[in-house]
């Protein structure tokens, strides 16, 4: 019988096509690129994955189900309902910014219609945004936020606390901007104390009014 081929193999493989698709998008990985990389024969990249669209589908869904994970632990917290929303959004934007080269890309790949990146995007976003809907009516239920229709309520989320991230990253991506702005765009953008400045400012939009004492 021919040896079995090891089970560090396709480890091996998903390293390297985590590595190269931020680099080169779905459309522009090969296979003959990842085997290289991982320095592994063709024949053990079929054996294990089959196709391109199998082994892609596996890393991304890797990389996004390790930060579902975790972002479904922060909706058992105790705590205030703003308060477990703060930890979702910041969940979610930390790990869109340390992701940030890979999903714009992808954002790409799938408005040039790669069936990978679509259907990926369509599994996928809904959950977390799901997650987040979730959080903010249990914080509009507690009082601590407006009632205001969910749509307004992400929208708002979304365009103050990713946008900066998704579209600075496009920006540089495409060389829309010099170096110095790139810089800037790292040092008061995409840090965490930004993200949090960004959150921090979102929420206090959207908190409920103060009700006044009772008059004497």
């Amino acid at each position: 019988m021919p040896p079995r081929p090891s089970r560090n193999v396709d480890q091996l493989l998903l390293e390297a096509g985590h590595a190269l698709l931020p680099e080169t998008g779905v459309r522009g990985l090969s296979i003959r690129q990842v085997t290289e990389r991982a320095g592994v024969n063709l024949g053990m990249f079929h054996y294990h994955f089959k196709t391109k669209d199998v082994f892609v589908r596996a890393i991304l869904e890797q990389k996004y189900n390790d930060m579902f994970t975790s972002l479904k632990l922060t909706t058992k917290s105790k705590g205030a309902a703003t308060d477990n929303l703060r930890a979702a959004v910041t969940l979610l934007a930390r790990w869109g910014r340390d992701n940030r080269v890979l999903f714009v890309r992808l954002l790409g790949d799938a408005l040039a219609g790669e069936q990978v990146a679509i259907e990926f995007l369509q599994a996928n976003m809904p959950r977390h945004i799901q997650v987040v809907v979730e959080l903010v009516l249990q914080a509009q239920n507690a009082g601590e936020l407006r009632k205001l229709p969910l749509p307004q309520v992400m929208s708002f989320l979304i365009g103050g606390v990713a946008a900066p991230i998704v579209v600075g990253t496009a920006a540089i991506n495409g060389g829309l901007v010099p170096p110095f702005v790139s810089n800037q765009l790292e040092q008061t953008v995409f840090t965490d104390a930004a993200i949090a400045e960004r959150i921090d400012m979102a929420l206090t939009g959207l908190a409920a009014p103060k009700k006044s004492g009772a008059k004497k």
